[in-house]
């Protein structure tokens, strides 16, 4: 199996109930990566995202980017992992 780079990101802010979702949704057709962006119970917006490392770390920034009036904190965990998402999506 190849290896790809994995984030997990946690954005905090009023985040949720503003197209956040739609929009890193749209921005991934922008790269080339995989993954999930879901709502959580806590207001919190999980992104979870893999690929080469230049192209995560482009999308995660261009994110943050086009919504920084929403954000207002961002975690961010990485590895390194087999790739396990075959398209990205909303969940």
């Amino acid at each position: 199996m190849v290896e790809v780079h994995y984030e997990k990101v946690w954005f905090t802010g009023s985040v949720q109930g503003v197209g956040f979702r739609y929009t890193a949704l749209q921005v991934a057709k922008e790269f080339e990566v995989t993954g999930i962006v879901s709502n959580l119970a806590d207001g919190r917006v999980q992104l979870e995202a893999e690929g080469n490392q230049r192209a995560v770390n482009a999308f995660i920034a261009t994110i943050e980017e086009r919504l920084h009036g929403y954000i207002r904190k961002v975690e961010r965990v990485s590895e390194k992992r087999a790739a396990t998402f075959n398209d990205f999506s909303i969940q």
